[in-house]
C-alpha cells in the first residue's frame, strides 16, 4: 500500500480547519502513514495520532466557547517574555490526549519548533509529547518559550509553518495543508493595532517561507483553503472555520481514492 505523509501547517484557529481533512481520511478508511506538524498543526496532528477520531476532535472544538478560551489564554503580565503562560494550554492538552509520550502514540508524529538563540529548526519525534506540542505553539510575544534541553524553543511557524518536507523520506505521497490564511484590508484603510501588527507581519513570513519552499520542492498534493480575515484567537468561529473547506475536502478525498 501506499504510505502517505500528511503535514498540517500553523495558523492559530485557522488551523481547526484541519479536522475537516482528518474526518475525509477516517470517511475513506485511510491513516497516514505518518504526520508532521507546526503550531496548530502539532495539536491537530498530536490528537489524530495518539487514536482520536476526527469527529472526536471535532467534538473538542465544538466545546471551544469563550469561557473554555479564556481558560486556555491564562494571560499574565508580569512574565516579559510573553502574555500567556500556556498552563491552560498544557492543562487542556492532558486531559484529552490520553498519551505522554511520542513513543506511545498510534501514527509517528514529528512536531517543529524554532531554536530561539541558534535560530534554527528543532524537529521533536521523540520524548514527552506535551512539552514539544506546548513549544511549537509558542508565538512570539504571545506564549512564553520553552525551555527543553536547554534551548529556548519558540513557535515552529517561524522557521517551517508548513512542514512537508520533514516527513518526504518517510512515504510515497505528501499532502500539505497550509491554513495560513489571508487578510483583507477594510474598505476604510486604518493603522493596524499593535496586536494586528505582530501577528500579521508573522503571517507575512510564513507566507514567504511556504512559496520559497514550493519553488524548490513540492509535496505531492498542496491544499490552501480559503481563509479569509479569520484571526489567530478566532477559535469561537469553529463553525464558520470548519464549515469553509467543503471544496478542499472533496479534493483530498479525490486524490485519496485516486492512490
Amino acid at each position: 500500500m501506499n504510505r502517505i505523509g500528511l503535514a498540517l501547517g500553523g495558523g492559530g484557529a485557522r488551523g481547526l480547519c484541519h479536522i475537516e481533512f482528518l474526518k475525509a481520511f477516517d470517511k475513506l478508511n485511510i491513516k497516514p502513514a505518518i504526520i508532521s506538524g507546526t503550531s496548530i498543526g502539532a495539536i491537530i496532528g498530536a490528537f489524530y495520532a495518539s487514536g482520536l477520531s476526527g469527529e472526536k476532535i471535532a467534538s473538542l472544538a465544538k466545546n471551544l466557547n469563550f469561557i473554555e478560551i479564556s481558560k486556555l489564554l491564562d494571560f499574565s503580565f508580569f512574565h516579559m517574555s510573553g502574555l500567556v503562560k500556556g498552563d491552560g494550554v498544557m492543562n487542556f492538552l492532558k486531559e484529552n490526549i490520553k498519551v505522554s509520550s511520542f513513543s506511545e502514540l498510534k501514527i509517528p508524529l514529528k512536531i517543529v519548533a524554532t531554536d530561539f538563540w541558534h535560530r534554527k529548526e528543532i524537529v521533536i519525534e521523540s520524548g514527552e509529547l506535551i512539552p514539544a506540542i506546548r513549544a511549537s505553539i509558542s508565538v512570539p510575544g504571545l506564549f512564553n518559550p520553552v525551555k527543553m534541553n536547554d534551548n529556548i524553543l519558540t513557535d515552529g511557524g517561524a522557521i517551517n509553518p508548513l512542514p512537508y518536507d520533514i516527513i518526504q523520506d518517510d512515504c510515497d505521497f505528501v499532502i500539505a495543508i497550509d491554513v495560513n490564511g489571508e487578510k483583507s484590508p477594510e474598505k476604510e484603510r486604518k493603522n493596524p493595532t499593535i496586536f494586528e501588527s505582530v501577528m500579521n507581519t508573522f503571517q507575512i513570513m510564513e507566507a514567504c517561507i511556504v512559496e520559497h519552499k514550493m519553488k524548490i520542492n513540492k509535496p505531492h498534493l498542496y491544499i490552501k483553503p480559503s481563509l479569509n480575515n479569520i484571526e489567530l484567537l478566532d477559535f469561537q468561529k469553529h463553525k464558520k472555520i470548519m464549515n469553509s473547506v467543503q471544496y478542499e475536502v472533496e479534493v483530498l478525498a479525490d486524490f485519496l481514492s485516486s492512490l
